[in-house]
């Protein structure tokens, strides 16, 4: 919720292969209500939930995250994906 407040930046375990695994588990949920329903319709949700998280959540995220750790953050953000 803050992550101005963060005190540490782990980079380490599954942070190695995305800076976001919360989020990536929430679309890999929303995948599966896809493939459970057979509608190819339903793929505008998980699309939607794409746009708005980067737009609106994990921007500010990174934002607050650069200032706090600066160039350690950089370079880990140079070095693993956003999502996969």
């Amino acid at each position: 919720m803050k992550p101005e407040e963060a005190s540490s930046l782990v980079t380490t375990g599954i942070y190695r292969f995305t800076r976001n695994p919360m989020y990536v588990g929430a679309l890999l949920v929303l995948l599966g209500w896809v493939v459970f329903l057979c509608a190819p319709w339903a793929l505008f949700g998980p699309a939607v939930f794409v746009l708005y998280m980067n737009r609106f959540q994990i921007a500010p995220e990174e934002r607050a995250l650069l200032s706090s750790f600066g160039e350690g953050y950089a370079a880990y953000r140079a070095k693993v994906r956003r999502w996969l």
